[in-house]
């Protein structure tokens, strides 16, 4: 399989959720690797979460620079992480927590150079932890196939099926993830290519993918999408 690891600007959190969205509807047939490029602070929550939970426990640094996820889990702050995503074929796996286990052994086995005690989760709950204020919160507690360290869960991520292509977001959350992003994420693509047997294209986001972006981000920002739960 092809491995494309796709550059994009910085932009903010409500163009990233389109830019995802939109390269999962494109339905490459390439493994595809995106590294984000933050345009200031935010936090994103699982789409099928309720706002007013939501809202109690958002970082306060995010203010202002909320949305709703097209893939679940719960609500992950976006303030100093490594953000990725993975766009893919299902290759006839149908259970999403076949593809997120092999994602995060891949990643956690090979970020244990990086991440001294980093490895698998094998047990826990199946949803993330609820905190004080209702909402589930990826990184309160972790669940079986997150990635854990010494310091406690450092890897979550959240999948969504577009037909027969996987959308994958990944959340990195180390204190120094930001300023070692270039050891962490060459260790990440490693890891993906090892486990995949790609051989990385470093390109652009296609033109007529980043046009549908540009035309759906207006959902992200909108009220309807924001609130809908």
């Amino acid at each position: 399989m092809r491995g494309l690891l796709l550059e994009s600007p910085p932009l903010d959190v409500f163009g990233q959720m389109a830019l995802d969205e939109a390269l999962a509807k494109s339905k490459p047939d390439a493994f595809c690797l995106r590294f984000f490029r933050w345009a200031g602070p935010a936090a994103t929550f699982g789409y099928a979460q309720r706002i007013r939970e939501v809202e109690r426990v958002l970082p306060p640094g995010a203010a202002g620079a909320v949305a709703r996820r097209p893939t679940g889990g719960g609500v992950v702050p976006h303030l100093d992480d490594l953000t990725f995503s993975c766009v893919f074929p299902a290759e006839g796996v149908l259970k999403p927590t076949e593809h997120y286990r092999r994602l995060h052994a891949a990643i956690g086995a090979e970020l244990r150079a990086a991440v001294p005690g980093a490895r698998l989760a094998e047990a826990g709950g199946r949803a993330a932890p609820r905190g004080p204020g209702g909402a589930s919160q990826c990184f309160v507690e972790p669940v079986a196939l997150d990635v854990l360290a010494a310091t406690g869960k450092i890897l979550g991520g959240a999948i969504r099926r577009y037909g027969e292509t996987v959308l994958y977001q990944g959340s990195l959350q180390l204190p120094d993830a930001r300023p070692r992003a270039a050891e962490l994420e060459a260790a990440i693509a490693r890891a993906l290519a090892a486990e995949w047997r790609l051989r990385w294209e470093r390109v652009p986001a296609p033109d007529a993918v980043r046009a549908a972006a540009a035309a759906g981000e207006a959902k992200y920002r909108s009220a309807e999408w924001l609130r809908r739960f």
